[in-house]
């Protein structure tokens, strides 16, 4: 059945959403990053010196702005040619060079979703929930092939 307009639609609000309230909404994904895998603060340098999630940091928040983002643009690629296709060559290679493996991706995209639900709060749906899992896993699949 392909990524549907609708789904399109349900991701782009939510990202909209997302980034209305950027400081707190990144502040919140990497919490929720660090409460499923603490040993992964080692592999941002914005976590690597700090206790716990910092706040008012600007490369944080630009980092969750494009994790976010890139997932928003990965919904927007399957609908119109439903295929991803990474916008950075560079990104397969920053992931390995930073040690990412695959149970580091599964730990990202519980924490995104769970960062959409909060966003999203009585707007949340299986439907929403699903659009960002469909995206997520379309961006995560073409990062792993770069990375290999």
């Amino acid at each position: 059945m392909g990524f549907t307009e609708a789904q399109e639609v349900l991701v782009n609000s939510s990202w909209e959403a997302f980034k209305q309230n950027l400081p707190h909404n990144s502040i919140l994904f990497y919490t929720f990053v660090l409460e499923k895998a603490p040993a992964a603060k080692d592999l941002f340098s914005f976590l690597k010196n700090s206790d716990g999630v910092p706040k008012n940091n600007p490369a944080l928040q630009a980092h969750a702005e494009k994790v976010f983002g890139l997932v928003r643009d990965a919904a927007v690629q399957l609908r119109a040619k439903g295929t991803v296709t990474l916008g950075d060559a560079s990104l397969g290679g920053v992931h390995v060079q930073k040690g990412v493996v695959d149970p580091h991706f599964v730990v990202v995209k519980e924490a995104l979703l769970q960062t959409i639900k909060e966003v999203a709060g009585g707007s949340w749906s299986a439907e929403l929930s699903a659009a960002w899992e469909a995206a997520y896993d379309g961006l995560a699949a073409e990062i792993k092939k770069a990375m290999s």
